[in-house]
């Protein structure tokens, strides 16, 4: 739960003057949704957020890195059937989400294992998973946790349109790189703590 940005939300609206209901007519979405937001069991989403902003007169960004505010160190996977990928992903994750806890995976039936014991922040998945498929195991991620940020891990440009027709919130091409991983940090649609401050 993220009970700052909730706490903040609150004191905002309360500060233009609005009850519950009020903002969340001039949003668009019911009263309950806004009680859920400032009682901290759900965050709005990306496309949200700068409504809100823009509703309550701050900037959206500095909504944004608050959501992203988790009070707790967030799950990450990644998915590849290379172990030198694999090996090198980790390294890469592990500089740029300092916080989080990293676990790679070379058989999707183990990260599906995984996602189901643990709740998954982020999923970093190569599409060609020898017999299998990436595509394939995001939906599953998805089922099982609809707010999981996919990630898509990729050397072949020709996949970026199947990847784009999931619920997908970026695509990458390989090698992963730290810079290619802080750019899709900025654009997930459930935003985390990265712990490598702003920039991250």
């Amino acid at each position: 739960m993220n009970t700052l940005f909730a706490k903040t939300l609150r004191k905002l609206r309360e500060g233009n003057g609005l009850t519950q209901k009020e903002f969340g007519q001039r949003l668009f979405v019911n009263h309950s949704t806004v009680a859920r937001w400032e009682n901290a069991s759900r965050l709005p989403d990306a496309t949200m957020i700068p409504r809100i902003a823009k509703c309550l007169g701050v900037e959206a960004q500095d909504l944004f890195q608050l959501a992203a505010q988790s009070e707790e160190s967030p799950n990450v996977i990644i998915v590849d059937d290379s172990k030198v990928i694999l090996s090198d992903g980790l390294a890469v994750l592990g500089e740029v989400l300092p916080n989080a806890t990293i676990t790679g995976f070379i058989w999707p039936l183990e990260a599906i294992e995984y996602a189901k014991a643990n709740r998954v922040a982020l999923a970093i998945l190569d599409i060609e998973l020898g017999t299998a498929s990436g595509l394939d195991l995001c939906r599953t991620l998805l089922q099982i946790n609809p707010r999981t940020n996919i990630l898509f891990l990729t050397a072949y440009v020709d996949y970026a349109l199947d990847a784009w027709n999931t619920e997908a919130s970026g695509f990458i091409l390989k090698p992963l790189t730290p810079e290619s991983v802080r750019k899709q940090l900025k654009k997930l649609r459930y935003p985390f703590s990265s712990g490598g401050g702003t920039d991250a």
